[in-house]
């Protein structure tokens, strides 16, 4: 489906969700041109595994430290 505004989109929007979810995509467009497409929402396609990056990444360790400028600027000392 080819929704022509955005100003049809948004007054649209509900009915739109609901054809998206019924597997059809919606093209919108803006000034006779398409910006967007909804489309349903297909969940991540991988699984995700904690500590991928494992001895790939090293942090400094002053990372939490601010430099004085940056520390003065927010009242965490005086100069």
């Amino acid at each position: 489906m080819i929704v022509n505004t955005i100003t049809e989109a948004k007054a649209q929007l509900s009915a739109l969700i609901e054809r998206v979810q019924q597997g059809e995509e919606v093209i919108i467009h803006k000034a006779g041109k398409p910006v967007a497409v909804l489309i349903a929402y297909g969940g991540y396609s991988e699984k995700r595994v904690p500590g991928a990056l494992r001895g790939q990444i090293e942090i400094a360790p002053d990372f939490d430290e601010l430099p004085p400028d940056i520390a003065e600027s927010f009242g965490m000392i005086e100069r």
